[in-house]
C-alpha cells in the first residue's frame, strides 16, 4: 500500500484516517434517516434551525445540532446563517435517495443496514476466526439455515425484502439492460422478492412475459406491501431448491447464488439447465471480484457480507463460469456495469 501513496499521505494519514472513521460516517447517516431528517427538511419549504428539528422529531436540540453539522460536513446537507443562527436544508442527493418518500429512496436498504447488517459486523473477527456466519451470536437464530435468520420474524422480511426492493430501483436497469434480452419471450426471476428487478425486466422488454417465484409468505407480503399500479408482473409461490422451476426461456438469478456453498449452486443451475429448452438461458446477478484480487471493493465488502450472514461468498467471474459449464450451459458472456452488480448471461 505505500509505495502507491503520496510523501504527504505518508507523514499524515489522511486516506487511512477517513477509512477508520468510516463507521461513524455511516452512523450519522443510518441515525438521520431513522429519525425521520430527510423527510422532514424534504417537507419544509424554508431552511430550519435544529430548535424547529428538534421539535418536530422529538430530539434534544444540541444532539440534533451536532447530526446536522456532521450530515452538512459530508456534504448531505446545506447550511446557511441567517441572523447568525444556523439553518439546515437538504441536498438534491438527499432529496432523491435518503428521503423516504423519493422513487428512488434508499431508506429501506439504509434501515436494513442499521438495524441488521451493522450488528452483524460488530461479530466480524469472530466470523473471520470461525469461517462461519455469525447469525446465532448475534440474533440467537441458529446459523445454519440462513433464511431462517434473514426471516426470522415478518418485520425482519419486510426489512429484508425493502432492501432488495432499494437495490433493484437503484441497479435493476443497468443489469436487466446489459446484455439484449428481448429474445426471451418468457422470463421468471427466481426468488424475486418484491418484484423490483422484474419490473424493471418488464419495463425494458414489454413484450415479454415476467414472473417472480419466491416462497409462499414472501409472495403474500410482497402482494400486499409492494404491488405497483397496473403491475405488469406475476408472482408465483414455489421453492425452486425443492425443484418448482416453472418453464421458461431465461431464468433470473440474481443475488442468489453468493448466499450458498458452490455444492447447493451447482445443484440448482443443474435443474434450471434441465428446465431450459435449447437456446433458454439463465442470468446471473452479482457482484463480480477482479481475477487479480484488486477489488472492486464494493464487491469485496458484500464478499465480507455474505461471510457473517451467510455461507456464501462473491466470486470472480472464472468461478461463476466453471460452475455454469459443470452445470452444461455454454455461451458464457460477461458484462460489467460499473456498479454495484454486474451479470452474466448463459445459454443451452
Amino acid at each position: 500500500m505505500a509505495e502507491h501513496l503520496s510523501q504527504s499521505e505518508l507523514d499524515y494519514p489522511f486516506k487511512l484516517l477517513e477509512y477508520i472513521n468510516g463507521f461513524r460516517v455511516s452512523k450519522v447517516i443510518f441515525s438521520a434517516c431513522e429519525l425521520g431528517v430527510f423527510d422532514l427538511l424534504l417537507k419544509s419549504q424554508t431552511p430550519l434551525h435544529a430548535e424547529n428539528v428538534a421539535q418536530e422529531l422529538g430530539t434534544s436540540v444540541d444532539g440534533i445540532e451536532r447530526l446536522l453539522d456532521a450530515l452538512v460536513g459530508v456534504n448531505i446537507l446545506e447550511v446557511e446563517l441567517i441572523d447568525g443562527t444556523a439553518c439546515y436544508s437538504s441536498t438534491d442527493v438527499a432529496n432523491l435517495y435518503l428521503a423516504k418518500g423519493s422513487a428512488k429512496s434508499l431508506y429501506d436498504m439504509i434501515i436494513y443496514y442499521s438495524q441488521t447488517v451493522y450488528p452483524l459486523w460488530n461479530n466480524m473477527v469472530d466470523a473471520v476466526k470461525d469461517g462461519e456466519n455469525q447469525n446465532e451470536k448475534t440474533f440467537g437464530i441458529s446459523s445454519e439455515e440462513i433464511f431462517q435468520a434473514i426471516y426470522r420474524s415478518e418485520e425482519e422480511m419486510l426489512k429484508f425484502m425493502g432492501l432488495m426492493n432499494s437495490t433493484w430501483v437503484l441497479d435493476g436497469r443497468d443489469v436487466s439492460t446489459a446484455f439484449n434480452l428481448s429474445c426471451f419471450k418468457s422470463i421468471v426471476d427466481l426468488g424475486g422478492c418484491s418484484g423490483a428487478l422484474a419490473r424493471e425486466l418488464s419495463r425494458a422488454y414489454p413484450s415479454s412475459l415476467v414472473t417472480v417465484l419466491d416462497l409462499p409468505k414472501v409472495v403474500q407480503l410482497a402482494r400486499q406491501h409492494f404491488d405497483e399500479q397496473n403491475d405488469t408482473i406475476m408472482f408465483q409461490e414455489g421453492d425452486f431448491f425443492n425443484g418448482d422451476i416453472p418453464p421458461a426461456d431465461l431464468y433470473i438469478l440474481a443475488r442468489i447464488l453468493h448466499d450458498w456453498k458452490e455444492d447447493k449452486c451447482l445443484k440448482l443451475l443443474k435443474m434450471i439447465h434441465a428446465r431450459c429448452q435449447p437456446g433458454g438461458g439463465v442470468l446471473l446477478v452479482e457482484a463480480l471480484l477482479f481475477e487479480n484480487h484488486r477489488g472492486p471493493v464494493m464487491a469485496q465488502l458484500f464478499s465480507l457480507n455474505m461471510l457473517v450472514q451467510t455461507e456464501g461468498k462473491e466470486n470472480p467471474p472464472s468461478r461463476y463460469s466453471n460452475m455454469l459449464s459443470s452445470a452444461g450451459f455454454q455461451n458464457i458472456q460477461v458484462c460489467r456495469t460499473g456498479k454495484s452488480y454486474d451479470a452474466i448471461l448463459a445459454l443451452k
